[in-house]
């Protein structure tokens, strides 16, 4: 098990106290901020997030190109890297989120945009999939957001196939001291003052920096996956660090 700065069991929003607790809060968190997610995501990046998906996408390419692979996209929120998905393979794709309102704002997308992948709303945590049954699982930006991080890592690894891949992209602190420095100024400055006022909700904007902080970096992640048993474990930075993209194979 890790252990040393950045490692944690799991999300903490403040006043949870438990898993069940973590996971409610972030739960309503989501619903409240669902039908301006895609703006601000969009906004607060500056449009990057849609770099960071689709190099995601490009990462995993040698395994969509493979006749009918068997992909989930757990935590999709409003859909964003289950449609990418859907277009690299030409088939649908599984999405899934324990957030009805999120689901709701990917199913109108989904159909905006005359695609088939279907949705189902379930826990990250305790999905309905049977073990073994996946040639790809992936999770952008709600891994940070699990009541257990090893709990979600071990679920990983249980529905893929031996030979199957999963890819978790998601925010980090930058490597560098001097621009993390910058970067978590705007974080806890700017973001969450902007955030708050756009969607209504400053519980939500003052979590996403606090969530990050407490979740483990880039390297400690990668080393929980290898003691979990997934192989050929890989990391890369985007975007100056703050975000990573982590491949591992069961």
């Amino acid at each position: 098990m890790i252990s040393g700065k950045g490692a944690s069991k799991g999300t903490t929003p403040v006043g949870a106290q438990t898993e069940e607790q973590a996971a409610k809060w972030v739960r309503g968190m989501f619903a409240e901020v669902a039908p301006r997610y895609d703006f601000l995501n969009h906004l607060l990046s500056a449009n990057i997030d849609k770099h960071w998906r689709n190099r995601t996408v490009a990462r995993l390419k040698p395994h969509l190109s493979k006749p009918n692979p068997k992909v989930l996209d757990i935590c999709c929120g409003t859909g964003d890297l289950t449609i990418l998905l859907e277009k690299a393979t030409g088939t649908p794709v599984l999405g899934s989120d324990f957030c009805h309102p999120m689901l709701t704002e990917a199913a109108g997308k989904i159909t905006r945009g005359q695609l088939r992948s279907p949705l189902f709303e379930a826990d990250g945590l305790k999905l309905p999939i049977k073990d073994a049954s996946l040639d790809v699982i992936t999770v952008a930006f709600g891994f940070r957001n699990f009541a257990n991080y090893q709990s979600g890592i071990e679920e990983l690894r249980r529905v893929l196939k031996p030979g199957g891949v999963a890819a978790v992209l998601e925010f980090t602190q930058p490597p560098n001291p001097a621009f993390r420095a910058v970067y978590n100024f705007y974080s806890r400055h700017l973001l969450s003052v902007i955030g708050g006022l756009i969607s209504g909700s400053s519980d939500a904007y003052s979590y996403l920096p606090e969530s990050v902080k407490k979740f483990p970096e880039a390297p400690l992640l990668a080393q929980q996956m290898r003691e979990s048993g997934f192989q050929q474990v890989e990391f890369e930075y985007m975007t100056f660090g703050i975000v990573a993209l982590h491949l591992a194979t069961r």
